[in-house]
Formats: structure tokens, sequence, C-alpha cells
């Protein structure tokens, strides 16, 4: 429905370490910063899209359904100490 908006998935991670001396002794603290822009789950029957980009939002819907999939376990697996295997594509 929007011809300008991105087809994509972007993921940006900042990783903050300090480092301080404190009575001879090193503190470490660490911090991530996740910054998440996802492509829109599209309509398709909104959209009446056909062919080629009918195709490119089914496959936005997919990988947007994958990516809920992956944030759902890395949550449960953070919760319960678990190290389960995480689908990533």
């Amino acid at each position: 429905m929007n011809s300008d908006s991105s087809r994509s998935h972007a993921i940006l991670t900042f990783s903050i370490e300090t480092k301080q001396l404190v009575e001879l002794s090193t503190v470490c603290r660490s911090s991530k910063l996740n910054f998440v822009d996802l492509a829109g789950a599209e309509r398709l029957k909104q959209t009446e899209a056909l062919g080629e980009r009918k195709s490119e939002a089914v496959k936005i819907n997919t990988s947007l359904s994958v990516l809920t999939r992956v944030i759902n376990l890395l949550a449960a697996n953070k919760t319960k100490q678990q190290n389960n295997v995480i689908p990533y594509r």
C-alpha cells in the first residue's frame, strides 16, 4: 500500500562494556541496546498485490512470523536460564 516503504528488516545492536579498578580488582559491567526496524506486515486483500509484489508480501509476512517465534523463544530461554536451540534463519 506504500510504494516508498522498506521491504526488509534491520537490527542494530550496541554493546557497551566498562571496566573499573576497585580496590585492586576489576569490576566489569556490560549493556546491550537493540534497535529493530521491521518491514510492515502486508495485508494482501487490502493491497491487491499481484505477481512479484504478492510473493514479496508473503515472504515479509513469513519472516515476521518467524522473527516473532525467535524473539519469544529468546525471552523464554532468558527467564528459564535454558540454552534451547533457537531457529534463526
